[in-house]
């Protein structure tokens, strides 16, 4: 009798092993699949290892990285031509990237340093300190939200940078993480995924990924060098057109992009 149990028992918690995994598919399956329309193509500095990335009134504002090569610039959209251009200091390996009222916030991957930009010049007025890694960093009219290549989100005060929450992004309730550059958007945040033509669209409240992002074509069509470090890295949004522009670490290419369902 307590041989059979045994059998039962078993059998019930393999049926709930099995249900558990259908359940996880399904909801993977259900999380919509976005692929890019490519609405424009700009040139942009092949030189330039891509880590953060603003659209403001017209130009891109973008923060680049490598030891020795760090700097914040701004972009003429159209041309790629740098208009401005301040250079870090060369212990300094610069990342994300985000605009608050006058100011631009640039990361530090390894130094644990946010540099507080006047917009016009480019002189710094702040530095804020915080523990970790600086990967991603973009502000959503209140807050800021940064990532540190792992699957955490930190939001942050915008003003003192003091850590206010952090949330873990899933995918069917599985950690997404090497979380790079990020988009505030509205209630959610875009995110590159680190060396992956890949983007994931992220509730901002709940940590879930709304949705996936085949960025593969905008590799394609790149042109980037045939490097192991030319990864998709840089995304912002213009909330007048609506529309996205995105690149990557040493691409000759920038694109404006709107996100569309695949076509079975």
């Amino acid at each position: 009798m307590w041989h059979h149990q045994q059998v039962k028992n078993r059998a019930v918690f393999a049926l709930g092993l099995l249900f558990l995994s259908l359940a996880s598919t399904v909801q993977a399956s259900t999380v919509p699949q976005l692929v890019p329309k490519i609405l424009a193509t700009y040139p942009h500095d092949k030189q330039a290892f891509t880590q953060g990335l603003v659209f403001h009134q017209g130009d891109l504002y973008e923060s680049t990285g490598l030891y020795g090569r760090s700097s914040l610039r701004k972009v003429e959209l159209t041309t790629g031509k740098v208009l401005q251009q301040q250079a870090l200091d060369d212990n300094a390996f610069g990342e994300g990237l985000a605009l608050v009222d006058q100011q631009l916030i640039q990361l530090t991957w390894q130094q644990g340093r946010a540099f507080v930009y006047d917009l016009d010049r480019f002189i710094v007025k702040n530095v804020h300190s915080y523990q970790g890694q600086g990967w991603g960093l973009c502000f959503d009219g209140q807050d800021l939200w940064m990532s540190d290549g792992s699957a955490t989100l930190y939001r942050r005060d915008a003003q003192s940078f003091a850590l206010l929450e952090q949330i873990v992004v899933q995918l069917a309730e599985q950690p997404q993480a090497q979380l790079n550059d990020l988009a505030c958007v509205g209630e959610h945040i875009y995110a590159n995924i680190w060396k992956e033509p890949r983007l994931v669209k992220i509730n901002k409240y709940s940590g879930n990924i709304a949705a996936e992002i085949d960025a593969s074509e905008l590799v394609a069509r790149s042109g980037r060098p045939r490097d192991g470090e030319a990864v998709l890295n840089g995304i912002t949004y213009d909330e007048h057109t609506k529309a996205f522009y995105v690149t990557g670490k040493l691409w000759p290419k920038l694109f404006k992009v709107i996100w569309q369902e695949r076509q079975p």
